[in-house]
C-alpha cells in the first residue's frame, strides 16, 4: 500500500472517536498509549458535555478517568469484580463497560447515577452508603478462595474520605488476617469526600502528599531514569509504585499500615496512565491483598471544578458546560437555606447550641453556622453513627447538639440513636435533609425510612414542616427540648408557598381546611400538606366533606388528632414515608388504643426500594397524587373500596348516595 494511501487511512482513523469504539473493558487491549491519552481526554469532554444537561456527580468522576481506564486494562471485568465504594466515581466505569447514552442520566428509565445491577454485568454494588466497599471485596474474595474460583480478582475503589468511616477499618482487620486472597484496594485519595478531608486519616494521606524526603526521591529518581530514555521512564514507572514503603521508613515516618500486613503501593500519580497501569499488574501479580494509594484530583481538567473551593463540583445541577454556571432558576429559597439561616440566629441567641456534619457541611446547610462559630461546628468525616454518640456526650456535658445529616444516612445510625441517645435522654436534635423522595439519586438515597425506623424509639418526638414558617418554628421547638431526642425532617429541593392554619388545637395541631360535613379526616405528614388540600378540594366538588390537619409533631401523635378523628367517618393519613410501620399505622393504632373504631387509610410509599426519577415523577408512579386519592376516597364513602367509611345517620345515607352518583362513574 503506498504510503499517501496509508496516510488517508490514519486520517480517517484519528477522525473517529475512541471513546464510541469501546463497547467492552476488553476494547481497550489493543488501543495504543497515544489513543489511551485521547479517550481520557474525550471522556472528560464527554462527560462535562452530559452531565450538565442533567447534573450528577461531575467531579469525582473528572477526577478518576485515568485510573478507572487502568483498572479495566489490567482486570477483566465482569470475571474479575470491581466494586465501588459510594458510586459517585462509577460514570467512567459505566462509559468503559458499553453505556455511552447519557440523555437521560438520572431521570426516569435513563441511566443511574450510581452502579446498578439491572443496568450490566459489570456492576456489582448499588448502595451508595459511603465506606462499605471493603466489606463487600472481603466477602467476594473469601467467596472466590472458598469456591476454587482463584484465577479471579476483587478490586476495591475508595476514596479517602470513605477511610472516615468505622466500617473500612472492620473491613480491613478482617482482611489483613487473611493473606491469601486475590484483593485490590485502590484507594483514590484527592483529599475530599464532599468537601476537603478531615480527621487523622486526613493528616496522615496529606503528610504522604507532601512530605519532603517524597518528592525529593521522586524527583530524583525521575532524572535518574531519564537518563535512559522512554526504557527508563517505562521502569521509573514501574518501580514507582513500591517505593513509599521503602521511602516510610527510610525517612522514619510511621506507616500507617505496617501493622495491617497488607501489601502497600504507593503513592502513584492516578493520572499518569503507565504508572497506574504497572502498578495494578504489579498488585494483581501479587497474590494477596494489596494497597495501591493512587493521587489524584478531584475535577481534573475542568477549570470550573478546579475553581469550586467549596467541593469542586461534587455534584451538580444543570450548568453552562463552558462556565460551570448553574443555569437552573429556583423559584424559591430551599429546605436546606432556610434551616441554614435558622440555625445560625439560633446559635447566635443560643451559647451551648453545637452543629455536627458528617462530611457534608455545606450540603446540610450548617456552612454559615461553622464560619459564624468555628468552634461549635464539629466535622466527624463519614462516621455518623460516631455524630449520634458523641451529640449524647456533648449534650451530657450541658451542650444542645443539632446533628444534621441526610435522612437516608440516619439509617446507619439507628443503634446509637436507640442506645446512646434515647436511652440516656439526651437532649440531642436531629435534622434529616433529603427526606421522604429525593428523586434523581434513586434506591439508597430515597429517604423514606426514618418515620418508620424511628418512631418506635422510646421518647423520641419527631417534626415534620409543611412550609419554612413551620420549619422556623418546629426547630426552634425542637432545640429547647432537653430530656430527649428530636428530629426534624424536610424533603430535597425548593420549599413551596406558606400555607397558613385556620386554626390550632391546644396541643399545638394545625388545621388547614375545616369542613362543615365531616366525613374524612385528612392527616397530613410535613409537605404533603398542599396533597392533602388538593384533596379536599376536589372531594368537597364531591359533596364530600373534607377536613385537613397538620399535626406538626407526628410523634407521639397529638391527642387532639385523636379526638378530631372519634367525629369523622373516615381518616385518611398521607406521608412520603415507607407505608409499613409509618405514621398512618401508629395514627390507627393510637385511635385503637383510645377506643375510636374510624376506619383509617394508611397512604405512603410502598415498601420496596424506588428506581430514580423527578420526585413529582415518583409521587405518581406511588399512587400519592391529589387526584388518585380522591378517586379512591369517594370510593369508600360509597362503600366500594376498602377500608369503608362509616354510615352516615339514617337519615343522610340516601341524600349521599345520590350526590355521590356521578363521582362513582368518575
Amino acid at each position: 500500500m503506498c504510503p499517501a494511501a496509508l496516510s488517508a487511512i490514519e486520517v480517517r482513523i484519528a477522525s473517529v472517536s475512541v471513546l464510541s469504539s469501546i463497547g467492552g473493558p476488553r476494547d481497550l487491549d489493543a488501543l495504543s498509549a497515544a489513543q489511551l491519552t485521547t479517550l481520557a481526554a474525550e471522556i472528560r469532554e464527554f462527560l462535562v458535555r452530559e452531565v450538565s444537561k442533567t447534573g450528577g456527580h461531575l467531579g469525582p468522576n473528572l477526577g478518576v478517568v485515568e485510573t478507572t481506564i487502568a483498572i479495566h486494562r489490567v482486570f477483566d471485568s465482569p470475571k474479575d469484580a470491581i466494586v465501588f465504594d459510594t458510586g459517585h466515581q462509577s460514570y467512567v466505569h459505566k462509559l468503559l463497560t458499553g453505556r455511552q447514552n447519557f440523555d437521560g442520566l438520572r431521570t426516569e428509565d435513563g441511566l443511574a447515577g450510581y452502579p446498578q445491577r439491572s443496568e450490566s454485568e459489570h456492576d456489582i454494588v448499588e448502595s451508595s452508603h459511603a465506606s462499605s466497599s471493603l466489606s463487600w471485596a472481603d466477602g467476594i474474595s473469601r467467596a472466590f478462595e472458598m469456591t476454587g474460583q482463584r484465577d479471579r480478582h476483587v478490586v476495591a475503589v475508595v476514596g479517602d474520605g470513605a477511610l472516615t468511616g468505622g466500617m473500612t477499618w472492620e473491613a480491613l482487620n478482617n482482611i489483613s488476617d487473611d493473606n491469601s486472597r486475590n484483593l485490590v484496594i485502590v484507594v483514590n485519595d484527592n483529599g475530599r469526600s464532599y468537601a476537603p478531608t478531615i480527621g487523622g486519616m486526613a493528616r496522615f494521606l496529606n503528610d504522604v502528599r507532601t512530605r519532603r524526603s517524597y518528592r525529593s526521591l521522586y524527583t530524583t529518581s525521575e532524572r535518574f531514569f531519564g537518563f535512559f530514555g522512554a526504557p527508563g521512564r517505562a521502569v521509573y514507572r514501574g518501580i514507582r509504585g513500591g517505593a513509599h514503603g521503602f521511602l516510610s521508613r527510610f525517612s522514619n515516618n510511621r506507616a500507617l499500615y505496617s501493622n495491617l500486613d497488607i501489601k502497600y503501593l504507593g503513592p502513584v500519580n492516578g493520572h499518569d496512565l503507565e504508572a497506574m497501569t504497572q502498578t495494578l499488574r504489579r498488585a494483581k501479580q501479587y497474590g494477596a491483598p494489596v494497597i495501591v494509594h493512587t493521587i489524584t484530583e478531584k475535577g481534573r481538567g475542568y477549570e470550573p471544578a478546579l475553581r469550586d473551593i467549596a467541593d469542586q463540583f461534587h455534584a451538580v445541577g444543570q450548568i453552562d458546560p463552558e462556565t460551570g454556571e448553574s443555569v437552573e432558576r429556583a423559584s424559591a429559597p430551599s429546605w436546606t437555606s432556610v434551616f441554614s439561616d435558622e440555625i445560625l440566629d439560633l446559635a447566635t441567641e443560643n451559647p451551648k447550641l453545637v452543629g455536627i456534619t458528617a462530611a457534608m457541611l455545606r450540603p446540610t446547610g450548617l456552612a454559615a453556622f461553622a464560619e459564624a462559630f468555628p468552634d461549635r461546628v464539629l466535622d466527624v468525616g463519614i462516621a455518623e453513627q460516631h455524630a449520634a454518640t458523641s451529640a449524647a456526650g456533648l449534650a451530657f456535658g450541658g451542650l444542645h447538639p443539632v446533628v444534621a445529616i441526610y435522612a437516608t444516612f440516619m439509617n446507619r445510625a439507628y443503634d446509637q440513636v436507640l442506645m446512646d441517645v434515647a436511652l440516656h435522654k439526651a437532649g440531642v436534635t436531629f435534622v434529616l435533609d433529603r427526606a421522604g423522595v429525593t428523586g434523581p439519586d434513586g434506591p439508597s438515597h430515597h429517604g423514606m425510612w426514618d418515620l418508620a425506623l424511628l418512631q418506635v424509639v422510646p421518647g423520641i418526638r419527631i417534626a415534620a414542616p409543611r412550609d419554612a414558617e413551620a420549619l422556623r418554628e418546629e426547630l426552634r421547638e425542637a432545640v429547647a427540648v432537653d430530656d430527649g431526642p428530636t428530629v426534624i425532617r424536610f424533603p430535597k429541593g425548593s420549599v413551596g408557598g406558606q400555607i397558613v392554619a385556620q386554626r390550632r388545637t391546644d396541643d399545638g395541631v394545625d388545621v388547614l381546611r375545616e369542613a362543615a360535613h365531616k366525613d374524612v379526616l385528612i392527616v397530613c405528614v410535613g409537605t404533603m400538606a398542599s396533597i392533602g388540600l388538593d384533596v379536599a378540594e376536589r372531594l368537597a366538588a364531591q359533596g364530600i366533606g373534607a377536613t385537613v390537619i397538620d399535626p406538626r409533631w407526628v410523634v407521639p401523635t397529638p391527642g387532639s388528632v385523636i379526638e378530631l378523628a372519634r367525629d369523622y367517618r373516615l381518616v385518611v393519613t398521607i406521608e412520603d414515608g415507607v407505608r409499613v410501620a409509618g405514621i398512618g399505622t401508629r395514627v390507627r393504632q393510637d385511635l385503637r388504643a383510645a377506643g375510636v373504631d374510624t376506619p383509617v387509610d394508611e397512604l405512603g410509599l410502598p415498601d420496596e426500594f424506588i428506581d430514580h426519577g423527578s420526585r413529582g415523577n415518583i409521587l405518581e408512579r406511588v399512587g400519592l397524587t391529589g387526584q388518585k386519592i380522591a378517586r379512591d376516597i369517594v370510593a369508600q364513602v360509597l362503600g366500594q373500596r376498602l377500608p369503608h367509611a362509616r354510615p352516615l345517620p339514617d337519615d343522610g345515607v340516601e341524600s349521599t348516595s345520590d350526590q355521590l352518583g356521578a363521582a362513582a362513574s368518575d
